[in-house]
């Protein structure tokens, strides 16, 4: 199966055909550098980090290019807070960017161009806009001219009637049409500014990334991805100026992930509920919460709360047991061991195989990580029922196989999914009583297996009275604290 991608300009998902067989090209909108960035954000930056290794590991070299905002609204107003120069705030939060997203195994883009750097070629792009008409001055400020771009609204599913209407446009009396967005910001006493050719001024945000992904990606690329809150007008405005100057389309894929809800409502500074990844990551590892924002399908919701990052410790966890019973085994020195009979490992060999395909066939349909977990679950439920078994020998055959396992978990996880599944040698209290547990349900699942319900209702009952929850399912049995 060839990868497929919910292109969100088509609305409906496309077989991915790159521009060229050399390289293919991301842009993804990164960080306003104003403050921590928050779990909304890092499953922003996350989504194109997952695209980046799946093409990678399907054989394609990849240029991706990140930007940085370090001067608007935003920006002004927090530095003149702290009463500091703008660059010394961009500075500080840039740094604080490249340490969280280290943190969550995030590899780095190719090129972090910054808005400032690349003034005179935003100023070049919006002079091309003017000069073929789409854009007009007023008084020192460059607006877009909407209405002369005739496949405005295309991407949002919106058309120009319907966003006159919108609440979200902004009301500004220069502007000849209401629609109208900034290019280019008539500067203000004591802000940032630059001369152009209208004045001094500054950059309008939208301008910023058309001009910053054009210069180091041309005029045709592959995709764009940001978080779905861009869609309209971020994003929308990008094709219209993207398009207006180079006259075609410039992006072939736009690629958007879902909000963040908590408990059931999104995610926002105004709501109270806004979470930077420095606050979670005081109670949670860094594994944990990368492996938490991929375990849902990257366009659709995903509920925040405490519940479900511990769902997702312990969905880890587990994985992270098994590996460990397979690093254990293949430590032993295999010089010492009996040859086996391969057709006895045979069957798991084929058994690990079918769930790498079935992790593929997962990552090609649009990415869909939640359904690739689920294949490295299998996985491990195959591995484990292997080598708990009470007739199981470790043998040269049984462990070539095993190392199969173990490199197909290390290649998938690790280089596809970014999760380490090795677990640290530092065992936490959390991770013991995780490991306890986890040995228990190994005792219980081979009591069922062998029809000793006494001892298999024993465990959970007591269990139970801890406070821990079983759930049997066709994939094993999870656990959950009541």
């Amino acid at each position: 199966m060839s990868l497929q991608i919910y292109n969100t300009l088509t609305q409906q998902k496309e077989e991915f055909v790159p521009i060229s067989e050399e390289e293919v090209k991301i842009y993804s909108c990164g960080p306003t550098v104003y403050d921590f960035f928050h779990i909304g954000n890092a499953r922003a930056f996350i989504v194109p980090d997952i695209l980046k290794r799946y093409l990678k590991y399907k054989g394609y070299d990849v240029l991706h290019v990140t930007n940085f905002t370090d001067v608007d609204d935003k920006m002004i107003n927090r530095a003149d807070e702290e009463e500091i120069e703008i660059e010394e705030l961009a500075d500080r939060f840039i740094t604080a960017y490249f340490e969280d997203t280290e943190s969550l195994n995030i590899q780095k883009a190719d090129v972090y161009p910054k808005a400032t750097e690349h003034v005179s070629d935003i100023i070049k792009l919006v002079k091309r806009l003017e000069d073929k008409g789409y854009a007009y001055e007023v008084d020192g400020d460059v607006f877009f001219a909407v209405r002369k771009f005739a496949d405005y609204g295309k991407l949002s599913n919106q058309n120009l009637e319907e966003l006159s209407a919108g609440s979200r446009v902004d009301v500004n009396e220069k502007k000849e049409d209401p629609l109208d967005f900034v290019l280019w910001k008539k500067s203000k006493e004591g802000e940032p500014s630059w001369e152009s050719p209208w004045g001094a001024g500054r950059p309008g945000w939208h301008i910023e990334c058309s001009a910053m992904s054009m210069c180091y990606l041309g005029e045709k690329f592959d995709f764009h991805t940001g978080g779905v809150d861009l869609v309209f007008p971020h994003h929308e405005n990008e094709i219209a100026q993207n398009e207006a100057a180079a006259d075609g389309q410039v992006v072939n894929y736009w690629l958007h992930n879902g909000y963040i809800n908590v408990d059931g409502e999104k995610m926002s500074k105004s709501l109270g509920n806004f979470f930077t990844t420095r606050d979670i990551l005081q109670d949670y590892s860094a594994e944990v919460l990368r492996f938490f924002l991929i375990s849902k399908h990257y366009r659709s919701p995903i509920n925040f709360s405490d519940a479900e990052l511990d769902n997702a410790k312990k969905g880890l966890q587990r994985l992270q047991n098994t590996v460990s019973k397979l690093k254990d085994l293949l430590s032993k020195d295999q010089a010492d061991l009996n040859p086996g009979d391969k057709e006895k490992t045979q069957k798991l060999e084929e058994k690990i195989k079918a769930k790498r395909q079935k992790f593929e066939k997962a990552m090609d349909d649009d990415l869909n990580t939640a359904l690739a977990i689920g294949a490295l679950h299998e996985l491990a439920k195959e591995i484990n029922i292997v080598i708990n078994d009470a007739d199981f020998e470790l043998t040269q055959t049984t462990a070539a196989v095993l190392q199969k396992a173990y490199d197909t978990f290390e290649e998938l996880s690790q280089q596809v999914l970014g999760i380490n599944l090795e677990r640290e040698d530092n065992i936490s209290d959390d991770n013991l009583t995780a490991d306890l547990i986890e040995l228990l349900l190994e005792v219980r699942s081979k009591a069922r297996k062998d029809k000793n319900w006494e001892l298999a209702d024993q465990i959970r009952d007591e269990l139970a009275k801890l406070g821990i929850v079983l759930e049997d399912t066709p994939q094993g049995t999870d656990w959950k604290l009541e």
